[in-house]
């Protein structure tokens, strides 16, 4: 349930209705609010100013109904950019970046703010009356609620010119990339603690195997859930699957060694996964480098030819490397008081990463002179702060199989010239070697 909970969670955050809704509540409550406060003469010190203009009924009708007209066609506008933006974006940059832009919340609360305003101003406007509309009727016009829809009227104004200017800044390609870098760095330092050792293996198959019922990506995993089922029955839970991995009926979630597992054990341990129709980087933190590299990808692929767009996403893969190699990757994707040795995840060994990152996109780069020589020199940056021998023999061994790729896709000066890299990398990536070639 926790795990449903959170995958919920996760998706509405990534909707365009929560901010909306939360501010239009607001307004409605402020609306409220300060009409109850005109009314019973909390705002009299307002008209005993003089450069305070109280307004007439006329006159109030008209401000308000210019307010709450612009703003639910400025909001329309704001919508329909937003969507647009958002199709280019997928449609340039790739499918799996449109959660991005849904999760951008620039654009959410520049939506919010809109509409927002309208409602506002609409409560308000219903309040004004002429006097004397029936008899005995002073009429009522509320000042402090005015100045309020008229300083909601500026923050809108504001807010709309902040989202001009954010927009087309968002969805150029070094921000799209920035954005993705940053997330996948800042998801690394959160997951894996300082310090390396060495690399593990994951251990054979065993315990009574529990399968899944549904069909979807995992999206969100309760370890504090596992743990708790695993320390109460004394078993050991050992992870078959990653979230972000694709399951369907009878496909293996996890094995229970230690105990043996009724329906009602099965039931509380699938109840610990969440599946849906994509995948989520709450948890993933491949998803990330998964868009950077379909990112790269596209900006090599014939139709396109960007290999600069490909370097860049190369230099965030090899920043991102460089921190992966530096941290101990032993235990789980989620934070908390777990013992790891109690919920064991599958091991994602400094091998994983690297499969996923520069494994992803060597073969396209291979085919292109630019973004081959970018890869070595990424390779040989993300291999300078690490101080565990096999990984940068890992690292070493990926700039081989990007020339023995390249051998078979490139030809004439630019291999020779690729040749010549490939030597000097070779030599930097021995023992040392990175320092002298600094020197």
């Amino acid at each position: 349930m926790v795990a449903r909970l959170r995958a919920l969670w996760q998706g509405t955050r990534a909707s365009y209705w929560l901010y909306p809704a939360l501010f239009t509540l607001t307004a409605a409550v402020l609306a409220m609010l300060t009409v109850w406060l005109d009314r019973h003469g909390a705002t009299a010190w307002l008209t005993s100013h003089e450069w305070v203009d109280q307004a007439r009924p006329e006159g109030a009708r008209n401000v308000l109904n210019v307010i709450s007209g612009s703003m639910i066609g400025v909001a329309s506008t704001v919508f329909s950019i937003t969507i647009a933006a958002v199709v280019y974006a997928s449609g340039s940059y790739g499918p799996r970046l449109l959660a991005n832009f849904m999760e951008d919340r620039g654009n959410q609360l520049s939506l919010a703010t809109f509409i927002a305003t309208f409602v506002y101003a609409v409560m308000v406007l219903r309040v004004v009356r002429d006097a004397y509309e029936t008899a005995g009727d002073p009429g009522f016009v509320p000042q402090l609620s005015l100045m309020v829809a008229t300083g909601l009227m500026a923050a809108s104004i504001a807010v709309l010119v902040y989202f001009l200017n954010h927009v087309p800044a968002s969805i150029r390609i070094n921000a799209v990339l920035e954005g993705i870098g940053e997330r996948l760095l800042r998801a690394i330092r959160d997951r894996f603690p300082q310090g390396c050792v060495e690399e593990q293996r994951d251990q054979p198959p065993l315990g009574a195997s529990v399968a899944a019922i549904g069909t979807g990506y995992i999206q969100i995993v309760d370890f504090a859930g596992l743990d708790r089922i695993a320390r109460e029955t004394g078993c050991r839970i050992e992870m078959r699957l990653r979230p972000g991995d694709f399951v369907h009926p009878d496909v293996e979630l996890l094995a229970v060694v230690g105990v043996e597992v009724d329906d009602v054990m099965r039931d509380r341990l699938r109840g610990c996964f969440s599946l849906g129709a994509m995948r989520s980087p709450a948890q993933d933190i491949e998803f990330l480098i998964d868009e950077l590299v379909e990112i790269a990808l596209r900006a090599l692929s014939p139709g396109i030819n960007d290999p600069f767009t490909a370097v860049t996403a190369l230099h965030w893969l090899g920043a991102a490397t460089a921190q992966i190699g530096a941290r101990d990757l032993r235990g789980g994707p989620d934070q908390g008081d777990y013992d790891w040795n109690r919920v064991v995840p599958m091991n994602d060994d400094f091998d994983h990463f690297v499969r996923r990152g520069f494994g992803g996109v060597r073969a396209a780069a291979a085919t292109s002179p630019i973004a081959a020589a970018q890869f070595l020199d990424c390779l040989l940056g993300a291999a300078s702060p690490l101080r565990l021998h096999g990984r940068r023999v890992r690292l070493r061994e990926e700039g081989a199989l990007l020339m023995a790729q390249a051998r078979l896709e490139l030809a004439g000066p630019s291999l020779d010239e690729l040749d010549a890299r490939y030597c000097d990398f070779v030599e930097a990536m021995k023992d040392g070697g990175y320092e002298r070639l600094l020197s």
